[in-house]
Order: structure tokens, then C-alpha cells, then sequence
């Protein structure tokens, strides 16, 4: 690590550790939302996969927001001084299943900040341990791992091309609409602009267009693999490698790997992987 970088993990050291402490009730109203944003790419069950990502989110008054949409850094993350911010990646343990009307408890501590440089200038990359639990029972644990970008730096969208790889076992084909991308957004509660400001998207962030949410192809990918097995995983990881735009169409696919675990991507039609993860059973 270079001497900058090691200065900037010591000025920001005192934030590792702080925990935060949101309740929220796994609601009728929820499971509908949930339902309808999400369609028949839902596995199954009486609280489908996924849900947890939109319980407790971080709630704050228009005056703690920041350019992005998001809530100012500085209140629940470091006073960083880079602004772009986007989902990295994250791992998540599923212990038990959630019942409608759960009242949820999730607690989040930052367990990392690591500065490192990239192709495109310095980066951030945060790491958050989620708990949610129902009374003293934990259901779900996760680590997500954010990365944040200068505000002067661009994601440039990478070059790619379709792929003549043999066909998954399991693909469905999708496409993310403005609508959906919306539905997601209010059922997350969450204000970043990417999602739904095409000007902010493409003319401040760089963006090819309006981005789908990492959370939402994660939760394709995890709904597709609890219904391909028959299950639910015990044990669900992601990383964001590409940006996923809105209209464009994408397949979500599930393989089988020979240790009996199961690959997961998300492919854009124009080629290459916007996600790709890995379910263990």
C-alpha cells in the first residue's frame, strides 16, 4: 500500500467497528410489492429469497442526502472523499427462512476500509457485516462490500462481446424496466440517482444509461438457483464485474460445478457478465 494510501486508512481507521441499529416488520404490504416488482422469477415460498435486501434501509431526511441521492457519507459510512459509490460484492448465509409479519432486527458494523489504486485513479472499497435477526434468532448474516470512486473519475461501460459458450443448464431471458427499476427503488427506499436520472446516470456518472441495481440481479440470480435446486441456498456469493443497463435484454443463468456447488451469472445480451456469483447447498 502506498504511503497516501496507508495515511488515508489511518485518518479513517476509527470508523471500523461502528455498528448501527435499524427494526423493520417483514410486512403483508412488503411481500406483495416484493411479488409484484419481481414476477415469476421468484422461487416458491412464503417469504421469497431476497427480501431481506429490502428491510431496514437507511432512512434520512432530504437534507442528509448527498449529490448522489444517497445519504450524505458521514452518517452510517466514512466521510470519504471520494463520492461515486456502488455495490462491489457480498456474501450471504441464509441460517432460516423469515414468516410474513417478522418483526426484523438487522445490525450493520463496518468491519473494513481498504484504499487501493485502480485503473481509473484511487478507490475505496468498505466492507459491512449485516445481521438480521427475529427475536434472538439469526436468519440472515452478510458482508457487502462497497467501492467508491473519485467524483471526477468516469466508469467507462467496457467493451463486449456475445459469447459461443455452451448454453447453461438453467437460463432465463430478462429485461429490466424503468418500471421495475422504480418498484426496486422504493421498495429499498434507496435515493442514488443512477437508477433513475438518465442526465445524472450518463452525463455525471458516465453511465451508458439508467443502472440496474446490484441488489436486483442478485436476487435474480438467487431466486433462479433456489428454483433450480428445489431449495434455498445455505450459502449465496456475488461480485459486480459490469454495469447493467435498463431495455437491455440480459439472461440470468445456473450451472451446476462439478464440487456440487452452483455458478451463477448475469450475461447482457451484447455479451460478456454484468454478475456472476456462486450458491453452495
Amino acid at each position: 500500500m502506498s504511503a497516501p494510501s496507508a495515511s488515508l486508512a489511518e485518518r479513517y481507521a476509527h470508523w471500523i467497528g461502528r455498528r448501527t441499529v435499524r427494526e423493520d416488520v417483514v410486512s403483508r404490504r412488503l411481500l406483495d410489492e416484493y411479488r409484484a416488482t419481481f414476477g415469476d422469477a421468484l422461487a416458491e415460498a412464503p417469504v421469497p429469497p431476497g427480501v431481506f435486501w429490502c428491510l431496514a434501509p437507511e432512512i434520512v431526511g432530504a437534507g442528509d442526502l448527498g449529490g448522489d441521492g444517497h445519504p450524505r457519507l458521514g452518517l452510517f459510512l466514512p466521510d470519504l472523499p471520494f463520492e461515486r459509490r456502488m455495490w462491489a460484492g457480498g456474501e450471504v448465509v441464509l441460517h432460516g427462512a423469515f414468516a410474513a409479519g417478522d418483526g426484523v432486527t438487522k445490525t450493520s458494523v463496518i468491519e473494513s476500509i481498504a484504499f487501493k489504486d485502480g485503473s481509473t485513479g484511487p478507490l475505496c472499497f468498505v466492507a459491512v457485516r449485516h445481521a438480521y435477526a427475529v427475536g434472538d434468532r439469526v436468519v440472515v448474516t452478510e458482508r457487502q462490500d462497497i467501492v467508491y470512486r473519485q467524483a471526477g473519475t468516469r466508469r467507462p461501460d467496457p467493451a463486449q462481446r456475445p459469447s459461443d459458450r455452451p448454453a447453461a443448464a438453467f437460463r432465463e431471458v430478462r429485461t429490466a424496466t424503468t418500471t421495475q427499476l422504480f418498484r426496486y427503488s422504493a421498495m429499498t427506499f434507496n435515493g442514488h440517482r443512477i437508477h433513475y436520472d438518465v442526465a445524472y446516470a450518463t452525463g455525471v456518472e458516465g453511465h451508458g444509461g439508467l443502472v440496474v441495481h446490484g441488489p436486483l440481479q442478485a436476487t435474480l440470480m438467487l431466486n433462479l438457483a433456489a428454483r433450480a435446486a428445489g431449495r434455498e441456498p445455505a450459502r449465496f456469493a456475488y461480485r459486480g464485474l459490469a454495469p447493467l443497463h435498463a431495455g437491455e435484454s440480459f439472461a440470468v443463468e445456473a450451472d451446476w460445478t462439478e464440487d456440487g456447488e452452483m455458478a451463477l451469472a448475469v450475461r447482457p445480451e451484447a455479451g460478456g457478465v454484468s454478475m456472476a456469483g456462486t450458491a453452495s447447498f
